[in-house]
Formats: C-alpha cells, sequence, structure tokens
C-alpha cells in the first residue's frame, strides 16, 4: 500500500533510490498522484456485481422522526450534482440540467418510497432548486420532504434583505409555501466571524425562527462538516435555549468515523459529533456517505475483498449499510446523479440490512486500508472553479483518482510495459486535461482553500500532482534511479 509522506527537496537523479521507493516516498512524484488516459486496465480481474433489478414496492426501510413523526425513507435523494445533457461538466456554469432525465429519475425514486430531497441555493451553479422542485411539482406535495438551506456564503449576500431574499427564492424555486427541513449551511465555512455575519449580527437566524413558528419552516437544523470544536458554540445555542435545533445533517462515511485520511481531517472523529447530537436527541440526517463518491470506486485491492466478502452487492452498498446502522439516523442523503446509482442505492435499502459484528469489523479493517491510500476526496462541486489561473481543478483531481483506482500508472522504469504506459499515461493526461490548464499553472495562491467543502489542501495536491507529470516527462526507460 503506497502511502505518501513529505517530501524535502531532493535531487531525484542523484538519489540512487529505486523507481518504486522513489514512488513511495515522494509527495511531489508518488505513483498515486497519476492523471492520465486510465486505459491500462485487466478487464476482468475483478467480478464486478450483478446488475440491481427495482426493487419491489413497499420494501424500502423507513425511519420515524422522534420529535414530529415524519416517516422518512432511509435513502434520501442528494441533489448536488444532477444530470446535465450533452458532455457540459456539471461544475461548469453552462453545464444545462437535464430536465427529461431527471424528472424520470425523481419520479422512479418516488414510485419506489424515496421521500426527502435535498437541495441547496448553490448546488449546481445555481440550477438545483428550480430544476428539483419542478421534478417534484409533479407529485402531491405531502408525498415529499424538501430540505434545503440558507446557502449566504458570499459577503454581499449577509445583509439580512439579501438572506431573506434567497430564503423567498427557495421557496419560489421549489414551488412550495413551506419548507420541510431548511439548514444553515456550513454555517463555520470562514470561521467564527462569517457565522456571526451570516447568521447573528444580521438577524437572521433570528428571521429563521419566526419562519419556524409561522410555519413555513417545518423544522430548522444545520449541516455540519467543520471542525468539531465549533460544534460546541452550536450545542450551547442549543443547550441555552438561544436556537432548539430540530435537526443536523451531518457528514457520515466509514472512513472518517475514526480516520482522517480522506483529505479532510476536520471531519475525522466523526463519531464525536454523531455523539454529541445523539446525547441530546437531535434527530440526525446523514450525508457523504460515499465520501464524495470515493468509497464506491476503491482501489483494486479493496474492491477484491469486498467482492468476495459479499459479490451479490455493490461496494457503495458497504457505505450504505454503515450509515443506516447507525441508531438516530433518519435518512442517508446520497448524491444519486444516474438511474444505475439510484437503482443500486434503492436495491441497498429495500430493506436496509445493518451490519453484523463480523461485517463491523471487516469494514474497519478496510477503513484502515483506504486511510494509506492517497486519493484526493474531490467531489467536482466546483465550488473551487473558476480558478483565477484557469488551473481546471476538478478534471485533475478527477482523472487522478480514475487512473490511481484503475491501477494503470507508470510505476517501474523496469516493466516491459513502461514505455507503453508512460507515453499512454502523459497523452490522455493531455487530451483531459488542456496545457493551460494542467496543475502546473497552479501559482499557490490560496483562493480556492475557504471554498473547498472537503478542506482539500489543494495547492499541495496541484504541486505534487504537476512534480510528478514533469518527471514523467523528463524520463523514460534508459532512465536508472
Amino acid at each position: 500500500m503506497i502511502k505518501i509522506v513529505e517530501n524535502k527537496s531532493q535531487n531525484i537523479e542523484q538519489s540512487g533510490i529505486s523507481r518504486r521507493n522513489f514512488i513511495k516516498i515522494a509527495a511531489g512524484t508518488a505513483a498515486a498522484l497519476a492523471v492520465g488516459s486510465c486505459s491500462h486496465t485487466d478487464k476482468g480481474d475483478i467480478e464486478r456485481p450483478r446488475n440491481q433489478i427495482r426493487p419491489s414496492d413497499g420494501k424500502l426501510t423507513y425511519k420515524t422522526n422522534p420529535i414530529n413523526g415524519d416517516r422518512i425513507s432511509i435513502l434520501g435523494y442528494g441533489c448536488m450534482h444532477l444530470p446535465t445533457s450533452g458532455k457540459s461538466s456539471g461544475y461548469k456554469k453552462s453545464a444545462e440540467i437535464d430536465q427529461t432525465v431527471l424528472k424520470r429519475s425523481v419520479d422512479y425514486a418516488i414510485t419506489n418510497g424515496i421521500n426527502y430531497f435535498n437541495t441547496a441555493p448553490v448546488y449546481c451553479n445555481g440550477k438545483s432548486e428550480a430544476a428539483i422542485g419542478k421534478a417534484l411539482s409533479k407529485h402531491p406535495r405531502e408525498s415529499y420532504f424538501i430540505a434545503t438551506k440558507c446557502s449566504n456564503f458570499d459577503p454581499d449576500t449577509w445583509p439580512i434583505q439579501k438572506s431573506k431574499e434567497m430564503f423567498y427564492k427557495s421557496l419560489e424555486y421549489l414551488c412550495t409555501d413551506y419548507i420541510d427541513y431548511y439548514l444553515l449551511h456550513s454555517p463555520f465555512r470562514g470561521g467564527t466571524e462569517n457565522f456571526n455575519g451570516r447568521f447573528i449580527d444580521n438577524g437572521m437566524l433570528d428571521f429563521l425562527k419566526e419562519q419556524r413558528a409561522k410555519g413555513v419552516i417545518r423544522n430548522l437544523g444545520f449541516s455540519f462538516e467543520s471542525d468539531p470544536a465549533e460544534l460546541e458554540q452550536l450545542m450551547k445555542m442549543h443547550d441555552e435555549g438561544q436556537v432548539k435545533w430540530d435537526f443536523a445533517q451531518i457528514s457520515l462515511n466509514f472512513i472518517d468515523w475514526h480516520h482522517a485520511a480522506t483529505g479532510n481531517p476536520q471531519a475525522a472523529n466523526g463519531h464525536s459529533i454523531y455523539n454529541e447530537l445523539q446525547k441530546r436527541g437531535i434527530p440526525i440526517n446523514a450525508f457523504d456517505p460515499l465520501s464524495g463518491g470515493a468509497l464506491g470506486s476503491a482501489s483494486r485491492p479493496v474492491t477484491r475483498k469486498m467482492l468476495q466478502r459479499r459479490p451479490n452487492d455493490s461496494i457503495s452498498s458497504w457505505a450504505i449499510r454503515f450509515v443506516g446502522s447507525l441508531p438516530g439516523i433518519l435518512t442517508i442523503v446520497s448524491g444519486m446523479t444516474y438511474m444505475e446509482h439510484l437503482k443500486d442505492n434503492l436495491y441497498t435499502c429495500s430493506p436496509l440490512e445493518p451490519l453484523s459484528k463480523d461485517e463491523a469489523d471487516f469494514l474497519e479493517k478496510i477503513a484502515l486500508e483506504i486511510a494509506t491510500h492517497p486519493k484526493v476526496q474531490c467531489i467536482r462541486c466546483g465550488q473551487c472553479m473558476p480558478c483565477p489561473y484557469g488551473v481546471d481543478i476538478p478534471a485533475i483531481f478527477e482523472h487522478y483518482n480514475l487512473c490511481l483506482d484503475s491501477d494503470s500508472v507508470p510505476v517501474d522504469s523496469m516493466d516491459p510495459d513502461y514505455n507503453r504506459l508512460r507515453r499512454e499515461f502523459l497523452i490522455g493526461h493531455d487530451r483531459s486535461v488542456p496545457k493551460l490548464r494542467q496543475a502546473s499553472h497552479c501559482i499557490n495562491c490560496g483562493k480556492c482553500l475557504d471554498k473547498c467543502p472537503k478542506h482539500i489542501k489543494i495547492p499541495t495536491q496541484l504541486a505534487r500532482i504537476g512534480h510528478y507529470i514533469e518527471y514523467l516527462r523528463s524520463h523514460n526507460k534508459a532512465t536508472h534511479l
């Protein structure tokens, strides 16, 4: 298992270490930092699970909200990434949501029992609420629950009238006169000063409590993916009666439960956040069960072990079942951009089978193995874009992860296939990411850092990737390390 460690400046040519050992220890040139064509795969090496069939109606697991009696499907529909038309990329502002495909998915979801839909004003470059609102409007309003957020991250939206306008726009776009579950969106993004500016000093939190009293908001809560220490302030507000939180929506997955290996050290020890909410009886809606999709596409060795254990189930099912096995979880919000994602998750949750003790122990071993696997946990939300210097950050990270997962990285210069792999890797990389948008053009300005919901150290990762690409371009099989 490759583990990247900090690389002090050193002359690779003079190091005298082997190519393989260099890959293991050099952060800048780690084989894990592959961004290429990913064309070299061993087809049939891993037997994928069978295609999931439509689950039987009425089998989906439901949970009851102990505070208000809402009966919520254990599987929630995440609307951060919705299907786009043509070849447009979902994180680009020009991307258009394919309303026909979305309607088909929403209809299928509701027909099969899903009744919790989670969106936000900033999702899909501001297009998610209107798109999901249109798709849902064909169904009886009492047949589903809508969750959306106060996403007033931009200081221009902090004045109370601007924040109120965002709230009223959400009602309009979602074709409704009330919101079932309304959230303060990542309230501590940017720190305590931003939290106060967004919700306290401008009176927005008081306004939201008023809307709850009127029934326009049925449940008021917050989404949280920050440092556990920042949760203390929200819990203090709850304990002292400043605001009673009806629910919380938190990031939960089987890696962040104990480990800080997913590129999001602030989400480590996720169980501590969960425990604080459980102690107070605050219902929990979980999101990011697949850690941005990474746990649904684990490395080849990990995938093989999981499929050997449950050959008829997908890799994603393990992550869903882990979260669903935790007491106090009302729903698991999963991004299901495509119909196959939706069908697979429905299969897992119809009904949801809790993890056995033996399976939980097995999954902890898998978590430890993944924790040493240096993937960038980019979820392609596009919030880091546009880069002022034109770097295509999501595309770079996507190809890095794809090549790492497909085991198609040129590693050993003594490998007979090394030259071919190296050539395919570099050609594929240049085709995937135009040269003027590659990692080497990052100047470490840091403007992307506060925007990333996964707290990825983006400039550091880009520097490593750029270093590895340049290394491959300047070395061939004749080079002996």
